[in-house]
């Protein structure tokens, strides 16, 4: 199997029977892998969360309802907070109301009849310091051909945009941050950074998605606005892409519970919920 960042595995694909607590699934494939090679890190493997048929969801939909849920720490915050991944009725909070007392923001799972891998959902546009920015919601849909699109990933860091999306809004950042020092150069995939060192608070403009439904999901500014380094080097943590699909990554997810409930077709985010 490989994946499309470049990593591979190679071994046998086999059967199981998985135990939690007191569900048992029987006949669940799964591949042992012998050769790993790739971006893996040393992990002692992968739990697969996508919509596909051997995602580990769609395999155990029988007993977990195919609906599940997780929310991901803070990768600032060390030891003291971990992530946690909840499967089942338990995934759903009570209706209007979090985990921790937050409101869960519900927007349809949008599904593409050429690539059912993914979570879809409708992103109608993005907010920056309050005012839309002028790209039209055509950037964000599924063309005919399957292409394009926008996808919730937890597998995937820094969240892309198409890149005329993804300019609009960093200039719209830009603008409402010319009072912070912007170094002349970028770091790694990221083209706007500031040098933050010897200051303990700052203010920068919101960030908000606006999904389908009147679903807006307004993002801390820990989630954006990261540090790269040790010496007070922070970074707009957003990248364009030419290649079509717009991906929301795990940082911008970070302290927000992800609903992911295909029974229910919707995909929901509760803020401060972890």
């Amino acid at each position: 199997v490989s994946y499309g960042d470049g990593s591979f595995t190679v071994g046998d694909f086999s059967t199981e029977t998985l135990a939690f607590r007191s569900a048992t699934i029987g006949r669940v494939a799964l591949g042992c892998g012998h050769d790993n090679e790739g971006l893996f890190a040393g992990a002692a493997g992968l739990l697969g969360l996508g919509r596909g048929d051997l995602s580990f969801p769609s395999q155990a939909g029988r007993i977990f309802g195919q609906r599940f849920s997780y929310c991901l720490a803070d990768r600032q915050a060390g030891s003291t907070q971990g992530s946690s991944l909840v499967f089942g009725d338990a995934a759903l909070p009570p209706t209007g109301t979090g985990a921790a007392g937050g409101t869960v923001i519900y927007t349809p799972m949008v599904t593409n009849p050429r690539l059912g891998t993914f979570y879809y959902v409708e992103l109608a546009g993005i907010s920056v310091g309050g005012t839309p920015i002028p790209v039209p919601t055509s950037e964000f849909q599924i063309s005919s051909d399957g292409s394009g699109g926008v996808i919730v990933d937890s597998g995937t860091s820094v969240t892309r945009l198409v890149q005329p999306a993804y300019e609009a809004m960093r200039d719209a950042f830009r603008s409402g941050t010319t009072h912070l020092r912007r170094t002349t150069g970028g770091f790694s995939l990221f083209d706007t950074c500031y040098d933050l060192s010897g200051q303990t608070v700052v203010k920068v403009p919101t960030v908000v998605f606006h999904f389908s439904r009147g679903a807006d999901l307004s993002l801390p500014a820990t989630n954006y606005l990261i540090p790269v380094n040790s010496n007070g080097l922070f970074c707009f943590a957003f990248a364009g892409t030419t290649g079509g699909l717009s991906i929301i990554g795990n940082i911008q997810q970070q302290g927000i519970r992800v609903v992911l409930d295909s029974a229910g077709s919707r995909v929901g985010f509760i803020p401060h919920a972890c």
